[in-house]
């Protein structure tokens, strides 16, 4: 069974594979557009709103605006989880225009309240795509490349997206334009990819596990087999999962808590970042934010993808990711050391340099496997599959938005060291976390990285 899902013509399989590429990044693209320029824009928004630093509801407000969108992320992967199990292309296409109305509405907000309300409801596309595109991308894939497409189509285009926010940032900036204006424009420019897609997303085919193991439709099965692959197959026999799926919950429970607190752990150190770089560490460093944020993905997170895309399927998923957590936690170690050691006589370019080594680790670690989704994937049975992500990127924005009151109060009250001390040894217990409980999934069908086929074999 495990060997009837993949490819059968390589060439026709591939153009495939980039077209279904193009059509689920754009969508990443546009929520690593999205969850980026809050950070970028958050000191204008802020400004143009009234809300200073001496306002007693200051750091409520930061909170609030920069962690909504991931609090309406959490709820979107939750919904949008379960109704994949009715289907994926069912649903595929409602998530990017909540992302588009939602970016849209940003522009006309007249209070931070209103400005809030939106950011939740392009949470709930941006939820909705963390799980649908990995999952539409792994059942379309083949064992052999299916690390690099999740990677580039994932990882890497939110890092092309959250590059181009801040290329839009500061070519506004250079025009005069004034600041109640730019973070509007900013803001909303998130659409634009969102709506890009949404037709293509809609004609994307069912995938063909989805037919076979859930559905148990053979003749849809191999009309779409047919489609991707240009050849006829013969099926012998019924493909559905009868296997319940509290059997495999308590089969995998382990594995998949797992990959749940890894994405949780990854998205606390990851999105303090995102979301307080530009603003906080950046302002620390005397580094305008969209500056900051270009050098970081220009110079770090773009090479940290080239990285995972070149070893992702030859050395695998497990020793990456932990390489990666490992250098994200000396990164910030050494930054807060340095910092402290150096006082006020640190020189900006090599605080700048040890904090954004962390991305470099980052992206070609667990940026590119635990938040491009490929742990829910690789690891849960097709029947459960749909559920095990939403559970896995509800963990992963419940962190982010944590995250978003935790760190800047720990920057508040304790100090720079202490908070990026703190995310550094989180990096760390994620990393002994993937070390003890993730399986290597390289090189195998997505029946076999899951065990679905020992567990049916097994009855």
């Amino acid at each position: 069974m495990k060997g009837i899902f993949e490819p059968l013509d390589a060439k026709k399989l591939s153009w495939f594979h980039l077209k279904s590429m193009i059509t689920t990044g754009l969508g990443v693209f546009t929520d690593g557009y999205d969850l980026s320029s809050v950070g970028i824009v958050l000191l204008l928004v802020l400004g143009s709103f009234g809300i200073t630093k001496g306002s007693s509801d200051y750091s409520l407000w930061i909170s609030l605006i920069s962690g909504m969108a991931l609090a309406g992320a959490a709820v979107g992967a939750v919904i949008f989880g379960q109704l994949s199990n009715r289907g994926r292309k069912t649903v595929y296409g409602i998530d990017v225009a909540l992302m588009t109305i939602g970016a849209v509405a940003q522009a006309f907000a007249s209070t931070p309240f209103e400005l809030v309300l939106t950011r939740f409801i392009l949470g709930l596309g941006i939820g909705a795509d963390y799980v649908l595109s990995p999952l539409i991308m792994a059942e379309h894939s083949n064992a052999k490349d299916r690390g690099k497409i999740i990677a580039l189509g994932f990882g890497l285009f939110w890092g092309f997206g959250a590059t181009t926010a801040a290329i839009i940032y500061l070519a506004l900036s250079s025009l005069g334009i004034p600041a109640d204006i730019i973070w509007r424009i900013v803001l909303a420019a998130g659409a634009i990819p969102a709506v890009s897609v949404i037709y293509l997303r809609r004609k994307i085919p069912e995938t063909s596990r989805y037919l076979a193991r859930i559905k148990g439709d053979a003749e849809k099965f191999k009309e779409v087999v047919k489609e991707i692959t240009g050849n006829e197959i013969k099926v012998s026999s019924n493909l559905k999962d009868v296997m319940s799926s509290s059997t495999y919950f308590k089969t995998f429970w382990k594995t998949f808590l797992a990959a749940c607190v890894l994405w949780f752990l990854f998205d606390i150190v990851a999105y303090s970042s995102i979301l307080f770089g530009p603003s906080l560490i950046a302002k620390g460093l005397g580094i305008n934010p969209g500056i900051f944020q270009l050098l970081i993905e220009a110079l770090f997170v773009v090479p940290g993808g080239m990285i995972a895309l070149a070893f992702i399927d030859r050395i695998g998923r497990r020793p990456l990711q932990i390489i990666g957590f490992i250098g994200m936690g000396l990164s910030l170690a050494s930054f807060a050391l340095y910092k402290d050691l150096s006082g006020a006589a640190f020189s900006a370019s090599i605080a700048f340099v040890l904090y954004a080594l962390q991305h470099v680790a980052s992206q070609s670690g667990p940026g590119s496997i635990s938040a491009a989704g490929m742990l829910g994937v690789e690891l849960a049975p097709t029947k459960v599959r749909g559920t095990v992500q939403s559970l896995t990127v509800a963990s992963g924005r419940t962190g982010a938005t944590l995250t978003s009151f935790v760190f800047p109060a720990l920057f508040a009250i304790y100090g720079e060291s202490f908070a990026i001390t703190f995310l550094s040894v989180i990096a760390f217990i994620a990393a002994i976390i993937t070390l003890l409980f993730i399986p290597e999934t390289k090189d195998k069908p997505l029946e076999e990285s899951s065990k679905e086929v020992s567990v049916l074999e097994q009855r």
